[in-house]
């Protein structure tokens, strides 16, 4: 009786500390073929060091101290992990059953004010698929239902634990352009003047929160989603917002300059290319949809694949995000994608990204577009250590990532897809049903 108590006392403490997050580690890899992820070219013998999860140095002829781990790369690629733009990852497990799917509310009275981090789910099927594909850290954002507004967004790690969210409440997301007008009543004449209404009402309700009248459910605007909305309109928070249309996006800079404070960041901006100089003159980032070459709606009749690099060539900070596009399960098509643009750059006419530039594209620029530059996506001194060591080119389609660190902590690299090849290979029963297997 004892031991079996003893025996399930072990158990139970193993798996708290599965749950547990793992604490930053120290690690150095040497011999690399490394990528800084800044868009600078890779250097040949680079080394990392990482102490307590932080990037201290990186580059050639790095010394390591002597108290920390060393990995040979054996000089292979070495770079940050992918930092995936715009995700729905955590949130969706599958699209058919709404029980599973938290990106949205239909029925809520909240929109602004709801908050994506408490639906994150650690353990949904998607994210150690995209971790072992060397993503590290994401973009998670809500969907808008009742609203312009869909609520704040989270960015996570993708670390084998059960503390995902890196921070909560990183930015605001808002849907403009087609799905924006009809959230707002069926037309963008619509949906400029709720959105200019809501503006209004959260400048009234910075200045005096007393006086805010929340009339509930019936109301545009709670006293919850007014309060979310603050930091939003002082410029604290970054404002994500899904436009396509060129002209659209003309609106959203033009709302920019009335109020200098939004930080706003465009998501999608299929027809970016066609007002680039505008963007850039703005010194708006963008987190683009990155293989677009066919209208798929009235909003997307001037896409193209060379949207990326147009906005670019422009002086456009451009970063890819995933949004619409198997957004809760393939982050890792990044990686491809990036590569893809790469490969523009051989097709006459086209325009596309050096090596370095499409790297960058999926790791500091995303990071740089919400403002979290300093913290994400590249191996400069001060970030955080999400490393990942590749067999071949990262940017080609057959690599796969050989090692996934995030904060210095290697990770695992199982799948739910390994576990069950592993499972059914041998269709043969043992002494219990394959169900009975753990």
């Amino acid at each position: 009786m004892i031991r079996a108590l003893l025996s399930l006392l072990t158990l139970s403490l193993l798996a708290l500390a599965a749950a547990l997050p793992a604490a930053a580690q120290s690690v150095a890899i040497t011999n690399a073929r490394l990528v800084i992820g800044d868009g600078s070219a890779p250097v040949e013998g680079g080394t990392v060091v990482v102490r307590n999860g932080r990037v201290v140095a990186a580059g050639k002829g790095i010394a390591v101290p002597a108290d920390i781990p060393v990995v040979d790369a054996g000089g292979r690629w070495v770079t940050p992990g992918i930092f995936a733009g715009f995700t729905r990852l955590g949130v969706v497990e599958v699209d058919g059953v709404s029980e599973t799917d938290d990106s949205a509310a239909s029925n809520s009275p909240f929109n602004a004010a709801i908050d994506i981090s408490a639906a994150v789910n650690p353990r949904t099927s998607a994210i150690p698929l995209n971790r072992a594909e060397g993503v590290t850290r994401a973009v998670v954002a809500p969907a808008a239902r009742g609203s312009i507004f869909a609520g704040q967004g989270a960015i996570i790690d993708l670390g084998d634990d059960m503390d995902a969210v890196t921070r909560p409440r990183a930015f605001q997301f808002m849907e403009w352009g087609e799905t924006g007008a009809a959230r707002a009543g069926g037309s963008r004449a619509a949906a400029y003047t709720m959105l200019r209404n809501i503006l209004f009402e959260v400048q009234a309700y910075a200045r005096n929160p007393g006086r805010f009248v929340d009339r509930g459910k019936d109301a545009l605007l709670t006293r919850a989603d007014a309060d979310a909305l603050v930091p939003v309109v002082n410029g604290r928070l970054p404002l994500l917002v899904h436009v396509q249309r060129a002209s659209d996006i003309l609106v959203l800079l033009a709302l920019k300059r009335e109020i200098p404070a939004l930080r706003l960041v465009l998501v999608g901006a299929s027809e970016g290319w066609t007002v680039a100089q505008a963007i850039a003159a703005a010194r708006v980032p963008v987190i683009a949809t990155a293989l677009t070459d066919l209208p798929d709606s009235f909003e997307q009749l001037a896409a193209t694949q060379s949207n990326i690099g147009r906005m670019q060539a422009a002086g456009v900070v451009v970063g890819i995000g995933m949004i619409n596009d198997e957004d809760a399960r393939q982050a890792r098509l990044a990686k491809q994608y990036a590569g893809n643009l790469v490969a523009l750059t051989k097709v006459p006419g086209a325009s596309g990204l050096d090596w370095g530039q499409a790297f960058a594209a999926i790791t500091s620029r995303p990071a740089e577009a919400i403002g979290m530059g300093d913290e994400f996506g590249s191996l400069r001194p001060g970030r955080r250590g999400d490393i990942v060591l590749w067999d071949g080119d990262p940017l080609e389609i057959g690599t796969a990532a050989v090692g996934v660190y995030i904060d210095g902590v290697e990770q695992s690299l199982k799948t739910r897809q390994q576990q069950l090849k592993a499972r059914y290979f041998d269709p043969k029963e043992g002494a219990l049903p394959k169900a009975y297997e753990r």
